[in-house]
């Protein structure tokens, strides 16, 4: 309670406690009212989560520009930040963009709400920021036959999954490098599908099944459309146009399209078998 509140305490007397004291002490130092920004730097500077904590959710605290833009690089590692900052006063639209790329889907519905922005276009921001599979750093690779390719890409797909290092991101990192047959393997992957299945939604005459199959394994539906046009881009304009944009309906859960995938293209699928 002293020092949350003692009026006699200075910046040289917190900024010693943040040095020299114990975790909750420093804490209670984040949550003093109305603490200068030289104090708040200082928290910043010693990136302990809980006392970030305390930071951001002190509104009377003084952070600057440069503060609240520390802060959020710093949610990219501390989920526990994210909300408070979504929240914050101080939180300008260009920070909400850049903290939109590593939130969930409510925290993102919350800043497309508070600053009344267009979900696609934050969507656009996300597809371009994505990070996940390294370009090689070597000569490129002689040509090899397409089965070839294939294989290669499949292998990768195992050892990243292996590693524990497959994740939504990569796909979308595949698709901007015209890696068909990456997203595809990856996909099959992370959904639980077969490669069959995949390419048979990347032929379909709608995006329905594709999009089910992208929402199963986390790829958020701001960015599917974005996803969309560079996908008929590499492959002979499939999927195609027909039908409405069911990405448009709202937010769908992982569990829920999955199963929707595998009910529209499995039927699909064994019928195109059984017409071969």
């Amino acid at each position: 309670p002293i020092l949350e509140s003692s009026p006699i305490l200075q910046d040289e007397d917190l900024l010693r406690v943040l040095i020299e004291a114990s975790l909750e002490h420093q804490i209670a130092v984040a949550r003093r009212p109305h603490i200068s920004g030289r104090v708040a730097d200082a928290v910043i500077d010693k990136a302990e989560p809980a006392v970030l904590m305390a930071l951001t959710t002190n509104r009377t605290a003084e952070i600057s520009g440069e503060g609240i833009r520390r802060l959020v690089e710093h949610s990219r590692r501390i989920a526990a930040l994210r909300g408070p900052l979504i929240r914050h006063p101080l939180l300008t639209e260009a920070l909400a963009e850049q903290l939109y790329q590593w939130v969930g889907t409510a925290l993102r519905q919350s800043i497309a709400a508070r600053f009344n922005v267009d979900e696609k276009a934050l969507g656009a921001a996300v597809y371009d920021a994505v990070e996940g599979i390294i370009r090689p750093t070597g000569p490129e690779p002689d040509p090899v036959d397409q089965h070839g390719r294939d294989e290669m890409e499949r292998r990768l797909i195992d050892k990243l999954q292996s590693a524990g290092q497959l994740r939504a991101g990569l796909l979308i990192r595949a698709v901007r490098e015209k890696r068909l047959s990456l997203f595809a393997h990856g996909l099959s992957a992370l959904g639980g599908f077969t490669v069959g299945q995949v390419r048979a939604a990347l032929s379909a005459p709608t995006p329905e099944a594709l999009y089910y199959a992208c929402a199963a394994v986390g790829i958020d539906r701001a960015v599917f459309p974005t996803l969309l046009v560079e996908l008929r881009k590499l492959n002979d304009s499939l999927p195609g146009d027909q039908g409405e944009p069911i990405w448009l309906r709202g937010a769908l859960s992982q569990g829920s399209a999955a199963r929707a995938f595998k009910v529209l293209i499995g039927a699909d699928h064994d019928e195109l078998k059984a017409a071969v």
